[in-house]
């Protein structure tokens, strides 16, 4: 019984993963206007999924990282109570943050929920030393090294786009702008004045004029960048997926390849059903953003997660994601600080949210199947 409860509370850790990063990779593209938000979340589906498949032969590291072993006694890993506690605590952050439009770290949520329960299974359980050195270090450098990198390729990205006469083009509004005016006789007339304005990127998107080796150089940039999120979505699916299956491979309900199976589906539904809010976060909240530019983003982030994965480092994808977009946005000016500082406080109340719950679950559930 408490197998397929286990079940079924990894499931919703999952859906909760996909609901909240799915759109990650993808948000470049609706948030510079080179897709529409259903294409946007279609191809971050496909490519998280193919992510996930490749966990199977790719990311054993990660699966052995976060079954907990090392960070807590194996004897508590092996605990039924401890398994469900922690996906039941990850599980319920994560959706309470998508549902309040917050891009956290499922990676952050079930670090938090190991802790908690680890903390409250009893003095001494927790290695505090491995938590520092294998998840909490790599967890810090990751976002700041994706904001230096994030500004360093969009940097050298506009270098090279300057050197191959590739022009970027921003759209010039002009139309009539009515104004009333009053007379002595109370009645109601109105004129007309001619604007011009040059309107910004959020209003309207933005084009590129010219060519690469005789290709034309809106389409490349177009073509790469929708490659760019695949290959971010791919990272992210390759890297969250084992960290969710880890639980159900140490409880013994199935077997490896179904284990990531299972994730890879709820995932995908998570992101196909409830991932709207916290898709407009990224894509039009925190910066603003050319197809260029999202492109450099992407890159960034593919590059870091996809390195982190085949070395098992537990990276946070919104962690690197957001990174990447903050650090474009700083070198363009672009940067919304006052929507990027509620979420940078989020990702600070997860950690210990998210053990309280773990911690609070485990009480519960160690009475219960005592």
């Amino acid at each position: 019984m408490i197998l397929v409860i286990t079940m079924v509370a990894v499931a919703l850790l999952a859906y909760a993963n996909g609901a909240n990063d799915n759109f990650k990779g993808v948000a470049s593209l609706y948030g510079s206007r080179s897709s529409s938000f259903k294409t946007a979340l279609g191809w971050a589906t496909l490519a998280t999924c193919a992510g996930s498949i490749a966990a199977v032969f790719l990311a054993s590291a990660l699966l052995k990282n976060f079954s907990g072993k090392g960070l807590v006694p194996e004897t508590l890993v092996q605990s039924p109570s401890f398994l469900l506690a922690v996906a039941v605590g990850a599980g319920a952050t994560v959706l309470l943050a998508t549902r309040l439009g917050f891009p956290i770290s499922t990676t952050h949520g079930l670090i938090g929920s190991l802790l908690g329960a680890g903390i409250v299974a009893g003095a001494g359980q927790v290695n505090y030393a491995m938590l520092g050195k294998s998840f909490i270090f790599p967890l810090l450098l990751s976002p700041l090294l994706a904001v230096a990198a994030g500004g360093a390729i969009y940097l050298i990205f506009k270098g090279l786009r300057v050197a191959s006469g590739i022009q970027s083009e921003d759209c010039v509004c002009v139309g009539e702008e009515p104004s009333p005016l009053a007379n002595a006789q109370s009645i109601a007339t109105a004129t007309s004045t001619i604007t011009v304005s040059v309107d910004s990127i959020t209003s309207c998107e933005r084009r590129y004029q010219g060519a690469v080796l005789g290709v034309d150089a809106r389409s490349s940039i177009d073509f790469l960048h929708f490659l760019s999120a695949g290959a971010v979505s791919f990272a992210r699916g390759l890297n969250d997926t084992p960290k969710i299956a880890a639980l159900l491979l140490i409880s013994g309900a199935a077997h490896v390849h179904w284990d990531l199976i299972l994730v890879a589906a709820a995932m995908a539904a998570g992101g196909l059903l409830s991932s709207r809010r916290v898709a407009e976060t990224m894509s039009h909240k925190l910066t603003d953003m050319s197809p260029g530019q999202g492109l450099s983003s992407n890159l960034t982030t593919a590059l870091l997660v996809t390195t982190a994965s085949l070395h098992g480092l537990p990276v946070s994808t919104t962690h690197v994601s957001v990174g990447a977009l903050l650090g474009m946005g700083t070198v363009t000016g672009q940067a919304k600080w006052k929507t990027v500082r509620p979420v940078l406080a989020s990702w600070v109340i997860t950690l210990p949210c998210a053990a309280l719950l773990a911690g609070s679950a485990f009480l519960i559930f160690r009475h219960l199947f005592q």
